[in-house]
């Protein structure tokens, strides 16, 4: 079992920055890969990157590739998500996930936080 908490969401001029942490309880949580995912009002879950169990290994959205960048403290349970040269339309909720391998597909991730608001203004 895997409990996941994420933190650092809020408001940010566009062209700005936030760090999003996901913090994790459970002596497993090194054997997991991790993924951040995103949804806006009305829209449907969106994949934003993944992780591998090392963190040798990430995988990024089109969207937000060269912008964002996932990585991961094993020693500290915790899973980040730099977020650069944010655009409005990075507007949503933000969720950690976590699952036996690094996957886009949401449905293939175990265990969930409970989001974190990020908002972009123009």
């Amino acid at each position: 079992q895997v409990q996941l908490v994420e933190s650092g969401g809020g408001l940010v001029q566009a062209g700005g920055s936030l760090r999003l942490s996901c913090a994790a309880s459970g002596r497993t949580f090194s054997s997991y890969a991790m993924g951040w995912f995103r949804q806006a009002p009305g829209k449907e879950r969106e994949f934003v990157a993944t992780i591998n169990w090392s963190g040798g290994s990430t995988y990024y959205a089109s969207s937000v590739k060269g912008r964002f960048t996932i990585s991961r403290g094993n020693a500290k349970n915790t899973v980040y998500l730099q977020m650069n040269s944010l655009k409005p339309e990075d507007t949503a909720i933000y969720y950690c996930a976590a699952g036996p391998q690094t996957q886009t597909a949401w449905h293939f991730y175990d265990y969930w936080g409970q989001g974190t608001q990020v908002t972009v203004s123009s």
